[in-house]
């Protein structure tokens, strides 16, 4: 039990610790938070690259041969994909989303979609180490960052009102728990389920900070400054690689 109530407050962590500073940034006044958020949105790149690569993947490669877990890996970038047509994925990291004439209900599905996924991943990762764990809600909270400011602009421009979008944000991020749940219950039952879960969480931070956050990076749509990308995807990194030394999932 103590080791669920961990995993559940990790997974809380991670889909709902970004909304909590994403909500403080939107009190921040409008050229200063049009600064920090694509600031915020490199350094969740490295974030992400980090702990997918030098975490999970190292992870599931101790219990299975490599292309179990690459196959894996590669399933679940297709499934990323499908979903994202599906519209049950979407990634905004801006003041000015555009939601492809999807209505803010939809967009809270699909957060909702994101966030279950998000807190099946920190579960899993603190099933292998709490450590690990931590590392992974730090990610999963870095992404959700600007993703939950772009979330709440569109609830604000649908007519909501401040205290009604980040109400329905805070819902939709308690998602998170039950996928926690879930990836819980599905490792207690079968085990060896596990390390296929960790290679398929990797496609997930993987797909998004390749298919997406990188992208954007590129076009310029966020940051243009490249300095700053590389050195801020650096210090997503390291925070990644530090905590690793300090905590040591291992």
């Amino acid at each position: 039990m103590p080791l669920l109530a961990t995993a559940l407050g990790l997974s809380l962590l991670g889909s709902c610790g970004g909304l909590l500073v994403a909500s403080s940034l939107l009190l921040f006044a409008d050229d200063l938070r049009t600064r920090l958020v694509p600031w915020l949105v490199s350094y969740a790149v490295g974030a992400l690259l980090g702990i997918a690569l030098l975490g999970l993947l190292p992870e599931a490669l101790d219990e299975l041969q490599p292309p179990a877990v690459f196959g894996t890996l590669l399933a679940g970038i297709l499934v990323f994909f499908v979903l994202e047509k599906l519209v049950l994925l979407r990634h905004c990291h801006t003041d000015e989303c555009q939601v492809h004439g999807a209505t803010a209900p939809l967009v809270l599905i699909g957060d909702a979609f994101h966030n279950f996924i998000d807190g099946a991943i920190v579960c899993t990762a603190v099933l292998t180490s709490v450590p690990l764990g931590i590392n992974t809600a730090i990610a999963v909270a870095a992404h959700e960052i600007p993703q939950e400011v772009g979330d709440v602009a569109i609830l604000l421009a649908a007519g909501y009102s401040r205290g009604g979008a980040l109400l329905l944000n805070i819902v939709s991020g308690a998602s998170g728990i039950v996928g926690a749940l879930v990836a819980f219950a599905a490792v207690a039952i079968v085990p060896g389920i596990r390390p296929f879960v960790l290679a398929f969480s990797s496609a997930s931070l993987l797909y998004i900070a390749m298919s997406d956050l990188i992208p954007d990076l590129h076009r310029g749509q966020v940051d243009a400054n490249a300095f700053r990308q590389v050195f801020l995807i650096g210090a997503g990194i390291a925070t990644i690689v530090l905590f690793e030394r300090f905590l040591g999932w291992r």
